[in-house]
């Protein structure tokens, strides 16, 4: 029997991680707790590829950490083989999206580094990371710097730094998003292929990404988070037997789904914030992309032409502009809550006054944008009435950030009050100073 067959028919066993109603929230600044994760509750056996699949903000790598121990829950129960876990724990390693790699050691010095630690003797240390260094397929770098190595060679730095300790569960956190296209895939088909064929010195994985083919590419099995707080969805079986090929019918049909099921869930949620009260359309607390409006209207444009002819698929329309999950659906998103467009089964479809947006000239759009910016984004509107309200017309923006920190991390609050300057600027409703971060009614006629 093969390697390959041996690896085709390892059965998931017992299990190595089991995760018990896990509750994650943060202190915000101004007094109260944002909840990060809620409710997650699921175990990782022997022999597992696990995918966790959701946007960015679902809590996917705080859930990460939480499992590596790097950080504690607020709430729940998290075993590791039996055990609480209570902090880093043997057996478990990590790799990060950042390199993080020390430039003044060699690839082999930066490899050892953690058998160091681990007070391994300094022959066994060596003998172990050349290894590793020749499994990831670094041979012949051993003795070259950080600067010397591409950035795919830096990252099989980092896969061959945590493999080396022969852990029995493998944390992945987004490891090929800082890649190029080409690299990622060349990296992706190697570390698959060495999962396969039974290579790993490892028992299970567990993989952050918002990339949905890439979790079906690799993931025998994908949680799909949704957000604030981040809980566990849906979960999805991938039965495709390995090497999986992209333009297999069965492949796409499941990418497909995955699309279908997440866009479902996001006008899912917009109808539960509608049904919530308050402002028309969605709260004053919800989170908002910082997407360009050139990169709105170049979608809009794109669905409105040919071959599209105002609907698309998204997958397809994914594929064709060479966008990521992350990439594709805050913009698509952004046109739902502008009313431009709508997204049901993994489909986006230009509503009628997409379709007139479109049509019209840069005045034309700069008012319809306007009207549905005040129709449907609440902040802007709280913006816009503060300014007209105040004799002097001008409002701090901390005024503004401060509000939404009630609502969301410092760090989300910033991204939101951006997107809505971003867009009241184009839409002629207030102009902001950025030296003393300053709104006013100067510009707008």
């Amino acid at each position: 029997m093969t390697t390959l067959a041996v690896a085709k028919t390892r059965a998931p066993s017992a299990p190595l991680l089991e995760l018990d109603r896990i509750r994650q929230a943060y202190r915000k600044a101004g007094g109260g707790d944002l909840l990060v994760l809620d409710g997650i509750s699921l175990e990782i056996r022997e022999g597992e590829f696990v995918g966790l699949l959701g946007r960015s903000g679902s809590g996917k790598s705080s859930l990460l950490r939480i499992i590596a121990g790097l950080v504690p829950a607020t709430g729940g129960n998290a075993r590791w083989r039996g055990q609480p876990i209570e902090g880093p724990s043997d057996g478990i390693a990590m790799v990060f999206q950042s390199f993080a790699l020390f430039p003044w050691l060699t690839v082999l010095e930066n490899v050892e580094i953690g058998l160091e630690a681990l007070a391994v003797p300094a022959a066994e240390r060596r003998r172990r990371a050349l290894a590793a260094i020749d499994l990831i397929g670094l041979d012949g770098f051993e003795n070259a710097h950080p600067k010397e190595l591409s950035g795919g060679m830096r990252q099989r730095v980092g896969f061959a730094r945590a493999l080396v300790v022969h852990p029995q569960l493998l944390l992945m956190d987004e490891p090929f998003s800082a890649l190029d296209v080409l690299t990622a895939e060349t990296l992706r088909t190697d570390l698959i292929d060495l999962w396969i064929e039974g290579r790993l010195p490892i028992r299970s994985i567990a993989m952050v990404t918002h990339n949905i083919e890439e979790a079906v590419l690799m993931c025998d099995r994908i949680l799909i988070f949704s957000a604030n707080p981040g809980r566990i969805a849906t979960e999805i079986k991938v039965e495709l037997p390995h090497p999986r090929n992209r333009t297999d019918p069965a492949f796409r049909r499941l990418v497909d789904d995955i699309y279908a099921r997440m866009t479902n869930r996001a006008a899912g949620d917009r109808k539960e914030r509608q049904a919530g009260g308050g402002f028309a359309g969605t709260g004053i607390g919800m989170a908002l992309p910082h997407v360009s409006t050139n990169v709105l209207s170049g979608l809009l444009e794109t669905l409105a032409a040919a071959p599209y002819g105002g609907k698309a698929d998204l997958p397809r329309i994914a594929e064709a502009l060479q966008m990521e999950t992350d990439e594709l659906f805050p913009i698509a998103e952004t046109l739902q809550l502008f009313r431009f467009a709508d997204l049901a089964d993994g489909d986006i479809k230009l509503t009628e006054p997409g379709r007139r947006f479109v049509g019209l000239d840069v005045d034309g759009r700069k008012r319809l944008f306007s009207e549905h910016l005040m129709s449907y984004v609440p902040i802007v509107t709280l913006i816009r009435r503060v300014l007209d309200e105040r004799p002097s017309h001008r409002a701090p923006a901390a005024r503004f950030r401060e509000e939404l920190e009630d609502f969301m991390s410092p760090e989300f609050a910033q991204n939101t009050l951006h997107a809505a300057i971003s867009w009241g600027r184009y839409a002629e409703l207030f102009a902001y100073d950025d030296q003393t971060e300053q709104f006013s009614l100067e510009n707008p006629s």
